[in-house]
């Protein structure tokens, strides 16, 4: 009698299981792997443990009572913040400066980082770079106090020099107009960030292998066709996944420079999300709103993410995860 034998259950002679190969490759890592409990560890005490506090956004937190004790309100403290018209103006403001932040500091710091690229002056580059970087370990409170100075109607640097060369007749109050705040803002963050986002640029251009523009070079291209066609798209995967992270933090930028240089002539424009529900927890004592205002900022990042990494995916250009 002919036996026939099922195919699927034939394992080439020395080719181990799956589930052998997974243990010998977690014995071989071993120490890998234990070092990686410690961050592990790390991640969930700080990242995730504190999301138990995120019930307070859906009680009618005392501070007195306690979580456990405060009572459960559902979606009540999110309604009254959709429902209050100040929430929209502090959104746009948000938005509309962690937008500006992002595209002029991304396209700062590739612009930057392609020009130092071709510089071949090598003591030239170098202080161009240390110059541009070194803003970014200054706090805030120095960066204000510089704004300030520089823009002062009063013995302002900028004023000084515009009222010298009959560009204005007196003093301008820069920090007084809430239609220029944005401006302002978006000018020192770029200040200060654009040196240490090029960082990263420069690396990836110093990996690009050189015959690539000798190539070019043997082929006539110029300077510009060489930026375009290698320097450009060799950048392009890492500047997509800078993006992308960059993306997730367009509505949590923080509230440092908006407090710091901000003011209450410009507060219309200067508020941000982080201020207002500052504002509501320990001013109005609303921490149930306050909570409220976190979670709403979290899903949005998480959306703005999740959107642009499709979008990354779909057209080529690979993506975060």
């Amino acid at each position: 009698m002919e036996t026939k034998l099922d195919p699927n259950s034939i394992r080439p002679v020395g080719r181990p299981s799956a589930l052998r190969a997974w243990a010998q490759k977690t014995v071989a890592q071993r120490e890998l792997l234990l070092m990686t409990v410690p961050l592990i560890g790390l991640v969930i005490v700080f990242n995730y443990l504190p999301l138990y506090g995120w019930l307070i956004a859906f009680q009618d937190f005392k501070v007195a009572r306690g979580i456990s004790g405060s009572p459960f309100v559902g979606f009540e403290n999110f309604q009254q913040l959709f429902k209050d018209p100040h929430f929209f103006r502090v959104l746009r403001n948000t938005l509309a400066m962690g937008f500006l932040n992002l595209i002029f500091g991304f396209l700062g710091a590739v612009g930057l980082a392609i020009a130092l690229n071709e510089v071949r002056v090598r003591w030239f580059k170098r202080s161009v770079q240390t110059i541009t970087y070194i803003p970014h370990f200054v706090s805030w409170v120095v960066i204000a106090n510089i704004a300030h100075v520089l823009l002062s109607p009063d013995g302002g640097l900028l004023n000084d020099l515009m009222t010298g060369i009959g560009l204005i007749g007196e003093p301008f109050y820069f920090m007084a107009r809430p239609d220029w705040f944005w401006g302002i803002n978006t000018f020192f963050y770029f200040w200060k960030e654009v040196g240490w986002n090029a960082i990263i640029y420069l690396a990836v251009l110093a990996g690009v292998n050189p015959d690539l523009y000798e190539a070019a070079d043997v082929d006539g291209a110029g300077r510009m066709r060489k930026i375009w066609h290698i320097s450009i798209p060799s950048l392009m995967p890492v500047a997509i996944i800078m993006l992308t992270m960059s993306l997730g933090w367009v509505i949590q930028s923080g509230y440092e420079s908006q407090y710091l240089l901000g003011n209450s002539m410009v507060i219309d424009y200067s508020e941000v999300l982080d201020l207002y529900a500052l504002r509501y927890s320990f001013q109005i004592g609303d921490y149930g709103a306050g909570a409220a205002i976190s979670i709403f900022k979290s899903v949005v990042s998480i959306l703005m993410v999740l959107s642009v990494n499709y979008f990354a995916k779909k057209t080529g250009n690979g993506g975060l995860f």
